[in-house]
C-alpha cells in the first residue's frame, strides 16, 4: 500500500488507457475473462495456478498499478467506461465501493451466502452493503508483527530472542525507549519510518477509528486517532526512525544494509524482506508489535455489475479462495488467509520460516488478528488515513514542525475531502 498521491496527470493517462483500451471481456468468449490487480503481490502466479488447472479458460491480468492507483482506474471505468470481469480492491479502498453496491453483481445471487461462513466474520461483513448486498469475496488479511534483525539487536545489547525482545515493547512508550537504547548504542536509526511502522499501527489498535459504528465522521474529535498520531510524532521526536518510506528504493535496500534494524510488518510484507534481501537469510526474527493486536492490508475480489463473464469470474473466486486455495498460498506467499478453518488447525499456529530463524511466524500472526478489535471503515477511510500519514511522513522530513503537526494533518484531511 503506497500512501503518497501519483502525479494527477500520470494516473489521468494510466486511467484513460485501462478504461477506453480493455474490453469487458473477451469479446463474449465464455472462457475468457479480464481480471484487474494492483502490483505488488504476483496475482500473476495465482492466475498462472489456476490456467494450469484449466488450460482451457484464458484470464487477462492487467497489473494496474498501486492499489490506489487501481482503485481510481475502476472508479473511472465504472462511472462509464470499460470495466473488467474481476477486480481485486484493497481493504481500506472496499468501504468507498460498498457505499455504491449497485456497480457491483451481488455476489450472494452467484452462491456466496453458501460459502460465507467459510470466512472470518469481520472481514466477510466488510464487504456486504447496508441492502444486504455481498460485493466481495475476502482473499486474505493482513495481521502485524515486528521483524527486526537478530544480529544488529545483539550489537547494540540488546536481547535477539523474539519472545525476550516482546517483553521489551508491551506498549508503544516503551518501543521508544528501546529505540532510543539501540540509536545510544550504535549511532544509526532504529526503524524504518514513523508512518507505517508507528502511525498505521497505532492507529488499528481503536475501538472507534475515522467513524463511529454508525458512520459520523470522528476523525478530528475521536482521541484514540490524537493518541496515535501523537506517539508516532514522539518517535520522531525520540530519533530512533530512519525516515526511509515503505517502498522506497532506499527501504528495499535499508533491509540489507542495516540502515534501519526493525520494521512494522503484516504477513504480507515478510515476504518482501525475504524478496529484498535474499543474504540476510537467519538475521531477521519476528515478534508481537507493542499492544500485540493489528492488521494491516487484505483484499477483495469483486464483479462489476457490467462485466461480461461474470460466471467466470466467480468459477475463479470460488476455486483460488476456498479455504485450502488460501491456506496453500500463505505457504507459497506469506498471504494470511482470511478464512475460519485456517485458525482453527495448527497450519497457521504452527508455521516457522528458517529465513527469520525459524520465529513462531504463524503463531504471532495469529495472535495479533485475536486481540484485533473491528472498527467501522466509512467511504473516506483511505482518504483520510493518507493524508494523516503524509504529514507524519512530512515531519520526519524536517518539512512540518511537531508542534504544528495535528493541525497540519486535519487540514490536509479538510482538504482531502474537499473542505
Amino acid at each position: 500500500m503506497k500512501f503518497r498521491l501519483a502525479a494527477a496527470a500520470t494516473v489521468a493517462v494510466m486511467v484513460g488507457a485501462l478504461v477506453t483500451g480493455c474490453s469487458g471481456s473477451g469479446g463474449g468468449d465464455d472462457k475468457t475473462f479480464q481480471f484487474w490487480s494492483f502490483t505488488g503481490i504476483n496475482q500473476k502466479a495465482d492466475v498462472e495456478k489456476y490456467k494450469e488447472a484449466h488450460p482451457d479458460i484464458t484470464v487477462k491480468l492487467t497489473e494496474v498499478g498501486s492499489t490506489q492507483e487501481t482503485a481510481q482506474a475502476l472508479t473511472a471505468a465504472l462511472a462509464g467506461g470499460k470495466v473488467p470481469d474481476l477486480v481485486l480492491i484493497q481493504g481500506d479502498d472496499m468501504p468507498n465501493f460498498v457505499a455504491n453496491p449497485d456497480n457491483f453483481v451481488d455476489l450472494s445471487t452467484m452462491g456466496a451466502d453458501d460459502i460465507s461462513g467459510d470466512y472470518l466474520p469481520w472481514v466477510w461483513d466488510q464487504a456486504v452493503a447496508q441492502n444486504d448486498a455481498v460485493i466481495g469475496v475476502p482473499t486474505d488479511v493482513g495481521g502485524m508483527s515486528m521483524a527486526y534483525r537478530a544480529d544488529l539487536f545483539e550489537a547494540a545489547g540488546l536481547p535477539s530472542d523474539p519472545d525476550e525482545v516482546a517483553a521489551l515493547w508491551p506498549t508503544w512508550d516503551d518501543f521508544i525507549s528501546v529505540g532510543q537504547q539501540y540509536v545510544a548504542a550504535t549511532g544509526k536509526p532504529f526503524l524504518d519510518n514513523a508512518g507505517t511502522s508507528v502511525f498505521f499501527q497505532t492507529v488499528n489498535q481503536v475501538d472507534e477509528k475515522y467513524y463511529t459504528p454508525e458512520g459520523e465522521l470522528v476523525y478530528d474529535t475521536n482521541p484514540q486517532v490524537k493518541e496515535a498520531f501523537d506517539i508516532s510524532i514522539k518517535a520522531i521526536e525520540a530519533g530512533i526512525t530512519a525516515n526511509v518510506p515503505a517502498f522506497s528504493t532506499g527501504w528495499s535496500t535499508g533491509k540489507t544494509n542495516g540502515a534501519f534494524a526493525a520494521m512494522a510488518a503484516p504477513s504480507w510484507m515478510l515476504k518482501s524482506i525475504k524478496t529484498d534481501a535474499p543474504d540476510t537469510s537467519g538475521q531477521w526474527r519476528v515478534t508481537t508489535v507493542p499492544k500485540v493486536a493489528g492488521n494491516w492490508g487484505g483484499s477483495y475480489l469483486a464483479i462489476p455489475k457490467r462485466a461480461a463473464n461474470p460466471e467466470a469470474a466467480w468459477a475463479y473466486i470460488k476455486e483460488m479462495q476456498s479455504p485450502e486455495s488460501q491456506l496453500q498460498n500463505f505457504t507459497d506467499t506469506g498471504a494470511l488467509p482470511s478464512t475460519v478453518s485456517a485458525y482453527e488447525s495448527t497450519a497457521i499456529a504452527d508455521y516457522t520460516d528458517p529465513f527469520f530463524g525459524d520465529s513462531k511466524i504463524g503463531a504471532v500472526l495469529g495472535k495479533s488478528l485475536q486481540e484485533f478489535k473491528p472498527f467501522f471503515n466509512g467511504p473516506e477511510t483511505a482518504t483520510i488515513g493518507s493524508a494523516m500519514i503524509n504529514t507524519v511522513t512530512d515531519v520526519e522530513a524536517g518539512n512540518t514542525p511537531p508542534d504544528k503537526a495535528w493541525d497540519v494533518a486535519m487540514k490536509a484531511v479538510k482538504d482531502a475531502l474537499g473542505g
